[in-house]
């Protein structure tokens, strides 16, 4: 007796398992560190910095501009941070800043892990989250840069090694612009 074949799903059960397929295919396909292109008008915000002053984006217009959210217990956030201080320290001169955005509840314990890895450039912190949530970002580490209009241009979720090279371009080609 021949195998009788399964009866075939009705339409919107297929479109939802393609659905669930690209949901779990596109990430895969553009990695930990998806970039796009976003160009809209990079949201302001204001937040205290680990040098005691507070630090207010807009204020960096004219400049190219990566925030990098990151958080203590990150092991991608710490791999990636001497990656971060080599480009900040090649570009800071061409008009590039990096604002590292903590966003643990504990300051002092923040502000002793970037000393303890190194960090040069301005610590901030947002121990409530707004921010990170302001730029709708939930993965740490989380990067994004901004051109010196003041536009988002690339958002980096998640840290893989090499990622650095993809940054250095970037911000290189925002500097040219």
């Amino acid at each position: 007796m021949p195998p009788v074949p399964a009866p075939k799903p009705s339409a919107s059960v297929r479109r939802a398992l393609r659905a669930f397929a690209l949901a779990l295919v596109l990430p895969a396909l553009a990695g930990p560190a998806h970039a796009g292109a976003i160009a809209k008008t990079a949201p302001d915000f204001t937040l205290p910095s680990a040098a005691g002053d507070n630090l207010r984006l807009n204020e960096q217009r004219g400049q190219v501009v990566m925030i990098n959210f990151w958080a203590t217990w990150c092991g991608p956030c710490k791999r990636e941070m001497p990656q971060l201080n080599r480009i900040y320290s090649k570009y800071r001169k061409a008009g590039f800043v990096l604002l590292g955005v903590n966003v643990d509840e504990d300051r002092l314990n923040a502000q002793g892990v970037a000393t303890r890895l190194g960090v040069q450039f301005p610590v901030l912190f947002d121990s409530a989250q707004r921010v990170s949530r302001l730029y709708e970002l939930n993965t740490m580490p989380s990067s994004v840069l901004i051109d010196r209009d003041g536009r988002v241009r690339f958002v980096h979720l998640g840290y893989r090694d090499g990622l650095e090279d993809t940054y250095e371009k970037q911000v290189a080609d925002l500097l040219k612009e």
